[in-house]
Order: C-alpha cells, then sequence, then structure tokens
C-alpha cells in the first residue's frame, strides 16, 4: 500500500468505526421505508432487480416508485460494505496490528455480506415475515458490535477487567438478552400489522394488541432492570452520561411506540421507531462497555496509543 493511503486510514480509522456504526443502524431505517412504502418487491429478483437488468427498468406490473425505493436500499448495502472494507484495511494495516480490533472489523464486513444473502432470501421468499425479523435482527446484532469496535480504538488488548461487581455483569447479560426479545417481539407486531412491504404478502397471522402487549410488557422489564442498575452503580467507577444516555433513549423510545399505536401505526413513525430501536442498541452497547475495561499491554502503551478507557470513549460518541 502506498503509504498515503495507510496514513489516511490510521487517520480516519475512528471515523470509518463511528461511520459503520451509524450506517448500519441507518440501513435498517432505509429498510423499515422499503416496508411502509410497500416497495419490497420492487426488485423482484436477486441479485438483479429483474431478470437481464441490476437496475430497475420500465415494468407494466410494478410501480417505478417501488423499484427505485428497494434498488436504493440495495445500493447501501455497498455504501455500508465500503466503510466496512475501510474499518478492515485500517485495523489490518495499523501498526502494531491489533487482533480484537481487525475480528470486530471483519465482524462488519461479513455481516454486511451476511445481510445481502439475507435479503436475496427475503426477496426470492415473497417477503415471507419471518425473513423480515431475521434480516432486522442481524442489522441490530452488527449495530451492537459496531459499538464494540467504537470500544477498541480506545482500549487495550488485554483481558477485560469489570468495573462492577459480577452480580451487575450478570444483570447486564439479562438485560441483553431482555434487549434482543424486546427486538424479536417487535418484529412480530410489525409482522402482523398492516406494513406487509407489499401488498400480496402473507402476513403473521397472530393478534396485534396480544403482540403489541408482550412488545410492552418486555419494555417495562426492560426499564425495570435498567432502574435497578442504575441505583446498583452508584460509588462505582463507572461514567453516568451512557447510563443517562440509554435512559433518556428508552424512555423516548417507549413514548414514541405508545403514539405508533394510538394513532393506528401511521407510516413515518414506523421508520422513526426503527431509528429509535437502532439508538437504543447504541446506548445499551456503550453502557455495556463502560463497565468493563481493557488495559493495555506494556508495550503498547510505550507507543503511544491513546489512553481513553472503553467507557469514555463510546459515551462521547452516544
Amino acid at each position: 500500500m502506498p503509504p498515503w493511503f495507510t496514513t489516511f486510514l490510521s487517520r480516519f480509522q475512528r471515523a470509518f468505526a463511528v461511520a459503520v456504526v451509524i450506517a448500519q443502524g441507518g440501513i435498517a431505517v432505509t429498510g423499515s421505508i422499503v416496508r411502509v412504502t410497500g416497495s419490497g418487491l420492487g426488485c423482484p429478483t436477486w441479485p438483479q432487480c429483474f431478470e437481464g437488468s441490476l437496475v430497475p427498468t420500465p415494468h407494466p406490473e410494478v410501480a417505478w416508485l417501488h423499484q427505485w425505493v428497494e434498488f436504493g436500499n440495495r445500493t447501501l448495502t455497498g455504501v455500508v460494505g465500503v466503510i466496512a472494507a475501510l474499518c478492515v484495511l485500517a485495523a489490518w494495516f495499523d501498526r502494531p496490528r491489533r487482533r480484537r480490533v481487525l475480528v470486530l472489523g471483519l465482524v462488519q464486513f461479513g455481516g454486511v455480506v451476511l445481510q445481502a444473502v439475507i435479503g436475496g432470501i427475503t426477496v426470492l421468499t415473497g417477503l415471507l415475515w419471518w425473513t423480515v425479523s431475521v434480516h432486522f435482527l442481524v442489522s441490530m446484532l452488527l449495530v451492537w458490535f459496531a459499538v464494540l469496535l467504537v470500544a477498541s480504538l480506545g482500549e487495550g488488548d488485554e483481558p477485560a477487567r469489570p468495573l462492577v461487581p459480577r452480580p451487575l455483569l450478570a444483570l447486564q447479560v439479562v438485560q441483553a438478552v431482555t434487549l434482543g426479545l424486546l427486538l424479536l417481539a417487535g418484529t412480530f407486531v410489525t409482522a402482523a400489522g398492516p406494513h406487509a412491504g407489499d401488498s400480496d404478502t402473507p402476513r403473521l397471522d397472530a393478534p396485534v394488541d396480544t403482540l403489541s402487549q408482550l412488545h410492552a410488557d418486555l419494555l417495562f422489564l426492560f426499564l425495570g432492570m435498567l432502574v435497578a442498575l442504575g441505583f446498583a452503580l452508584k460509588g462505582h467507577p463507572v461514567p453516568r452520561r451512557p447510563y443517562r444516555v440509554l435512559v433518556g433513549v428508552v424512555l423516548a423510545q417507549g413514548t414514541l411506540g405508545l403514539v405508533q399505536y394510538w394513532t393506528g401505526v401511521p407510516e413515518v413513525l414506523v421508520s422513526l421507531h426503527v431509528l429509535g430501536a437502532g439508538a437504543v442498541v447504541v446506548a445499551t452497547a456503550a453502557l455495556w462497555v463502560s463497565t468493563r475495561e481493557r488495559p493495555r499491554a506494556a508495550h503498547l502503551a510505550e507507543d503511544g496509543l491513546r489512553s481513553q478507557t472503553a467507557g469514555s470513549s463510546v459515551a462521547s460518541h452516544a
């Protein structure tokens, strides 16, 4: 690699990592726009848009708007892939090369490839509701690992050392699992709701009211654990900002969900709710890393790497 390129990668490594957090969350939002506009089969084949054409083409059975909305979402996958590839290259050419940063970068790039395949399966199966759910949940998982990537640039490579008692770490694990179930229940509500992504797509045959209640109950459980965690964190050497941000984001997301339910699930609120889900994942992951630290090995410290801790690193981007 020419020196100017490796210098460029080194200088903007953190910017690439922050960008991949935004990109992984953002493509989930554009996916929701595909759904609420009924454009899920705007490009009915994969990887081509239509047989013999990678791009939209005039077709009597598919509206022009639906074609370009779906094609735009597919194109953004390439943008996310480029950003993830830059994260990998920056980690590879960094000196000394850090294995954890490289692995987390590869997770992002591999995740983009996996999502392209899942997206293809989703289209080829006619937008089966469970394929759409998997597509969304993988995006949220990649957002979580993207936050860990940002944190890894400001921490060492030694084993993680807890900053709080182990029972609180266990509570965070349960909280993370609850968040996963909360997101899963949210996909069930959407799968049974009015926004199918295409008018002919079969829906999840379950009462929307019951699924919405399950979703709300999991939110209350998540909030309860968050309150308990807030009291338990007092007196421990962890940044308070990630916790406050998470509380604010969860309350805003819960309020938005209620408004969405009371107003008949308008399209714009669906996309805002997906954006809020990504924000909750980012904030939860930021709190996760703030309760742990990874010291630097002595030889890395002597090389003059940044001394910022994982918690303050992610909190600065929250």
